[in-house]
């Protein structure tokens, strides 16, 4: 597994430990729904270097390891943000070393 691989997987552990049992049944349930609204910000956790972005509505979001904005609290989206600033930062200096 490469460095970037191992990033990414370490970020996307720490996010899904910031959800609580609420949140991940929120979160399963909005799995199960065909597409998201257009203007839905998500998080797409297979290509989180994207960071956050929005739906278009019109069913090109893939919806199988998506996290929608609105399946979590407030709280913890900006916790979600938080962490992708400070791994894409961190990415970014790897990178120009």
């Amino acid at each position: 597994m490469n460095n970037e691989k191992r990033a990414q997987y370490v970020t996307r552990n720490s996010i899904l430990k910031l959800l609580s049992d609420g949140e991940v049944a929120r979160v399963s349930l909005a799995e199960t729904v065909a597409r998201l609204a257009d203007g839905d910000e998500y998080v797409d956790l297979e290509k989180l270097e994207r960071g956050v972005q929005k739906a278009l509505g019109d069913g090109t979001t893939p919806m199988g390891l998506v996290l929608p904005r609105k399946a979590v609290l407030e709280k913890t989206w900006e916790e979600i943000v938080s962490l992708l600033s400070v791994d894409r930062a961190d990415t970014l200096r790897q990178l120009a070393n």
